[in-house]
């Protein structure tokens, strides 16, 4: 067989750069479209976006705050990120979910860069790259990037980007390490790169959003396990992987602790982490028995409305893994497409099972399993040489859908968010000394508005309605916005260079509507 000319080898990088370009770009506009339109949304968005403009205020990136109080219940890669973002974008929706969007971007690289590496275990030479990338790695990609639930966390200002992205380069790089194991192939993978990038991986997945970013060493330590080849166990040095992991983490970590007195560690992994385990949180899941048992299958219910519209080709999925089953469980067998198939069912299942046993749920905390089922239908699918028909049309159709809806349905979605509305509707009276409180609706979006303006900070707790008066009564410019059937009791009119703003809408947050007045005292 001919070797490539040089000249045929520079055309393929120039078509791979183009391509990796095309998918890059691609995906950030895709995830980006409408991100202006819609406001963010209660609770998660605005904490994350608001606890990033403080870090710029105090000019502390290392403990987050969020109106004016300790943030723990997330490490801080996101914040950083957003914080790189308003220096380019300045403080406003769009620049809060532009860190999002990249990382999903990023995602969807690496699962292609990841895909365009496997090759069919019956026809590996009819599956070479398709203009200039592999069929099954242009189609991991895609189904990745059109799942419902990464439609929506690519455009929200929060985490689970990051975690998905550090998350997917942490298995991808296992896989490397053991490569030749799984595909009988004699070439081994470059040990150093793919051990570094393992490990730094898995320390920044923890910076992202804490311990559960480190499911990829349970993945490669069940493969081994399945495998029977305990051999391989030696090529990742655990003990190594170990110290380099922390000394990612603890670069913040230590100056976190210390700064905090070990609330952080207290309160972020014993409250967020553990209590989200052996609790529900914010109401989300169950704490009865018979509710948690009769929860257990959730996960395994949602991912059909969370991996839409591919989730309809999961039981064709189940079919095709259960006649290639040669190697599951432990079983030995020469067909590699069995074990690739084994190393991404155990790194999904790994994390469907973890969630599946906590307490709290969640329909997108099993997020950063979607890259190893898209990488798992698309190889199965061309592998099985199934028409791409319905992948085709399925792609057009949620390309079609999603445009629509983030460009045409999100700024009419806009005006039932009442902290928005009232915002900008008394955006022109607002100043920077101004003190602000709120009665019978306290949510996050409140802080990031209104701080855009204030320098003050929203009281907490919210007030009782007993206290508007004294609260208004102070001295200095104030506002306070409570619902509007109250403040016409409170104040049935208004002193004469008081100003009042009213918004209906709907609290997300709290599933109820929403009729609320801001009451603003100029001077």
């Amino acid at each position: 067989m001919k070797s490539a000319t040089p000249i045929n080898r520079e055309h393929a990088t120039n078509v791979g750069v183009r391509n990796y370009a095309l998918l890059f770009f691609g995906c950030v506009l895709f995830h980006l479209a409408g991100t202006w339109s819609l406001p963010l949304i209660d609770r998660d968005e605005p904490r994350f976006a608001e606890a990033s403009r403080e870090m710029i205020e105090r000019s502390d990136y290392v403990v987050p705050y969020f109106n004016d109080r300790v943030r723990f219940d997330k490490p801080p890669l996101t914040y950083w990120f957003q914080v790189v973002s308003y220096r380019v974008f300045s403080e406003n929706d769009f620049a809060a979910r532009f860190p999002s969007a990249i990382a999903a971007a990023l995602t969807a690289l690496s699962i292609f860069a990841w895909g365009s590496r496997l090759r069919s275990p019956r026809r590996p030479s009819a599956l070479q790259a398709c203009t200039g990338g592999n069929r099954i790695g242009w189609w991991a990609a895609i189904i990745f990037t059109l799942s419902l639930q990464t439609f929506l966390h690519a455009k929200a200002a929060v985490a689970d980007m990051w975690l998905v992205l550090f998350v997917t380069l942490a298995h991808w790089s296992g896989y490397e390490l053991l490569r030749d194991c799984l595909t009988n192939d004699d070439k081994r993978s470059t040990f150093n790169w793919n051990w570094w990038m393992f490990y730094f991986a898995l320390g920044f997945a923890f910076l992202a959003k804490g311990p559960i970013g480190w499911t990829p060493l349970l993945t490669v330590t069940s493969t081994i396990i399945l495998l029977r080849e305990p051999q391989f166990a030696q090529r990742f040095k655990f003990g190594r992987g170990i110290v380099v992991i922390l000394a990612i983490v603890s670069i913040w970590g230590i100056p976190a602790l210390l700064r905090t007195n070990g609330e952080f560690f207290v309160v972020g992994i014993g409250r967020h982490v553990i209590g989200r385990s052996f609790g529900a949180m914010e109401g989300h899941g169950a704490n009865s028995l018979g509710a948690y048992l009769l929860l257990l299958p959730f996960y395994f219910v949602t991912v059909f409305a969370s991996f839409f519209p591919w989730s309809i080709k999961l039981p064709w999925l189940a079919k095709q893994l259960w006649r290639n089953r040669g190697a599951a469980v432990g079983a030995r067998s020469d067909r590699p497409g069995n074990k690739i198939d084994n190393y991404l069912l155990t790194g999904a299942s790994i994390i469907f099972f973890i969630f599946t046993l906590a307490k709290t749920k969640l329909p997108h905390y099993t997020l950063p399993a979607f890259p190893l089922l898209s990488l798992l239908l698309a190889w199965r699918w061309i592998d099985s040489e199934t028409p791409t028909r319905f992948l085709k049309k399925s792609a057009v159709a949620a390309v079609c859908v999603y445009f629509a809806l983030a460009l045409f349905v999100a700024p009419f979605a806009a005006q039932v968010f009442p902290a928005w509305q009232l915002f900008r509707q008394s955006r022109d009276y607002l100043r920077p000394e101004m003190q602000f409180a709120s009665v019978d609706y306290n949510e996050p979006s409140l802080v990031w508005y209104f701080r855009s303006r204030v320098r003050g900070w929203l009281q907490t707790p919210a007030l009782r309605p007993t206290n508007v008066q004294r609260f208004m009564e102070q001295t200095g410019p104030r506002f306070v916005i409570l619902p509007t059937e109250l403040a016409g009791k409170i104040y049935p009119v208004l002193p004469n260079d008081w100003k009042n703003f009213r918004a209906r809408g709907f609290n997300i947050a709290k599933g109820k509507q929403a009729d609320l007045t801001l009451i603003l005292k100029p001077e």
